[in-house]
C-alpha cells in the first residue's frame, strides 16, 4: 500500500505528494501567466509599430469610412423618397 493509504478507515491522501503537486501546479500557473504576458507585450509592440508605419492613420480611415457611409445613406434615402413620393 502507498503511504497514508487506508481503505478501512476512509479516504486518506498522501499529503507530501499532494503538497508537491500543488506547489508544482502553482509554479506552472505563474510561468504560464508570465509567458502570456510576454506574448501580449510582444504583440502590442508589433501592432504599435505597424500602425506607425501606415501611410494613412487608422483614425483618418475611420472618419473617411464614416463619411462615405453617411453619404451613401443619404443618397439611398433620397432615391427611396424620389421613388415613393406621393402625388399629394
Amino acid at each position: 500500500m502507498a503511504t497514508n493509504e487506508s481503505f478501512l478507515t476512509g479516504f486518506q491522501v498522501n499529503r507530501p505528494l499532494l503538497t508537491g503537486g500543488a506547489v508544482l501546479t502553482g509554479i506552472g500557473a505563474l510561468l504560464g501567466a508570465a509567458g502570456a504576458t510576454m506574448v501580449c507585450a510582444a504583440l502590442a509592440t508589433a501592432g504599435r509599430s505597424w500602425v506607425r508605419s501606415l501611410d494613412t492613420p487608422p483614425t483618418v480611415l475611420a472618419h473617411r469610412a464614416m463619411h462615405q457611409a453617411k453619404v451613401a445613406s443619404t443618397a439611398g434615402l433620397d432615391a427611396w423618397r424620389a421613388e415613393h413620393s406621393s402625388p399629394n
